[in-house]
């Protein structure tokens, strides 16, 4: 549990720390190197074009990160009668559910809460997954990973630059760090080349397992299930998938692919105000 709660902390300080350093990196490394085409018109020189579309994702994903946070699952566990004789303990083990609670509700020990429509505690936000900012981190997923295989171009291109190579071969990319590293130690290789090198293939590691991460959830979605549904091997009742999509997603989910927005209130929540 003492491991749990330190991941807590330190996964939201290593993710912070990347984006930092992904955008130090794309602001004052890839764009500047971009500018050094005369060819182009200011305008629609491939530098700004670039950085319009970086400062775009970054901005999606920085925005979707703290909607996450900000819509954290409210605590049921004030609300509902649990039942006679019943504690908030007893959702530790999440195998009771009393006849008074909602369904696929949790009881998350990190964050010591009950959740609605529980799907997954995600140590990089340090928040309970649910209802309230599902979208949110659906979208988060998306743009990060956007963002991180746009920087892997970019680096590529500085890179390719840099060192006179060419990636046409499929091979160039799998083979790069390895050589790298005998350059490196060597001395033929710059320790600020070696370090682009290496945060190429972080960002690689990050886009695919966002993207892949995003599929699957959305497939979660579509079927109108929860991980934490899943994993119990909870039934859930069959609907179409569009009134699924509709569930997290909202009627203005165009709006939610442009721009960072809060998300839709948990049906939960609407079942109380009437």
């Amino acid at each position: 549990m003492l491991v749990l709660r330190l991941l807590n902390v330190v996964a939201p300080a290593y993710f912070l720390c990347i984006s930092l350093v992904t955008f130090v990196l794309q602001i004052f490394v890839f764009i500047p190197s971009m500018f050094r085409d005369p060819s182009t018109t200011p305008l629609f020189s491939p530098a700004l074009l670039h950085g319009a579309l970086f400062l775009f994702l970054s901005a999606n994903a920085l925005g979707n990160y703290v909607l996450v946070i900000q819509n954290s699952p409210e605590d049921l566990g004030k609300d509902l009668s649990l039942g006679k004789g019943a504690e908030v303990a007893d959702w530790l083990d999440g195998s009771r559910s009393p006849g008074s609670a909602l369904p696929s509700t949790h009881f998350c020990r990190l964050c010591a809460r009950v959740t609605q429509r529980h799907d997954h505690h995600c140590f990089f936000t340090g928040n309970c997954i649910g209802s309230r900012n599902m979208r949110n981190f659906i979208m988060f997923c998306l743009y990060t990973s956007l963002a991180c295989l746009d920087s892997l171009v970019a680096g590529m291109a500085y890179i390719s630059a840099t060192l006179s190579m060419s990636f046409a071969d499929p091979l160039a990319f799998l083979t790069l760090l390895p050589q790298s590293i005998s350059q490196f130690f060597s001395g033929a290789l710059l320790s600020s080349e070696m370090f682009v090198i290496l945060m190429l293939y972080l960002w690689l590691g990050i886009g695919l397992a966002c993207a892949g991460f995003c599929c699957h959830q959305l497939l979660l979605i579509l079927r109108g299930q929860t991980r934490y549904q899943v994993r119990k091997g909870m039934v859930v009742r069959a609907r179409p998938w569009r009134e699924n999509l509709q569930e997290v997603f909202g009627k203005k989910w165009l709006l939610g692919l442009l721009i960072p927005v809060q998300n839709v209130e948990s049906s939960y929540r609407r079942q109380k105000e009437k």
